[in-house]
């Protein structure tokens, strides 16, 4: 299982935009966000996800981990995620160890190994992109009702975009300059 979370925020996502006119575009106002942890499980494509409004914490971490023994009931879990402090402390790895899951942790600044990147990606391009929403309930509910109905209206592009082909890298000191 892959896990992450994404932070999604109200605020306007233009896509492309050129005119010889002046155009004004309508933007919702002040900063709104909601808070997405997800698994998704690499194999089946299944997607789970706890959403909140306030920050992503150690404990928003063990709660979801609780929520996951329970879906997934005795069966074994291992779950790969990224090294954000929240996710890689003491607090978490004791929780997970008491739950019996194996914590997997990705090398820094490795997201295109993390899948669900992906699926973060391809929510703001069907969610947020040249979309305006009037009110932050009606931006949260968009964000919610997508998540959970994705699978069943947007399974062939799961399919294609949740695989497990990676890109690589051929020469890994490709951002080096010589001296």
């Amino acid at each position: 299982m892959l896990f992450d979370a994404a932070h999604f925020i109200l605020e306007p996502f233009i896509c492309a935009l050129w005119c010889v006119t002046r155009l004004f575009i309508k933007a919702s106002a002040g900063r709104n966000r909601i808070n997405v942890l997800g698994v998704v499980n690499a194999i089946t494509k299944e997607i789970l996800t706890l959403n909140n409004t306030s920050y992503i914490t150690a404990e928003t971490i063990i709660i979801f981990f609780k929520k996951l023994r329970v879906h997934y009931g005795n069966s074994p879990l291992k779950i790969v995620l990224d090294n954000a402090r929240y996710q890689h402390c003491a607090l978490v790895e004791t929780a997970a160890k008491s739950l019996d899951i194996t914590l997997l942790f990705l090398p820094s600044y490795s997201p295109n190994l993390n899948i669900i990147e992906r699926l973060w990606k391809f929510t703001k391009k069907k969610i947020l992109y040249a979309k305006y929403y009037e009110t932050p309930a009606k931006f949260h509910d968009a964000i919610t009702d997508f998540l959970q109905t994705i699978s069943q209206k947007h399974n062939d592009d799961l399919k294609n975009l949740l695989t497990l082909k990676f890109q690589p890298f051929k020469h890994q000191n490709a951002f080096i300059y010589p001296v």
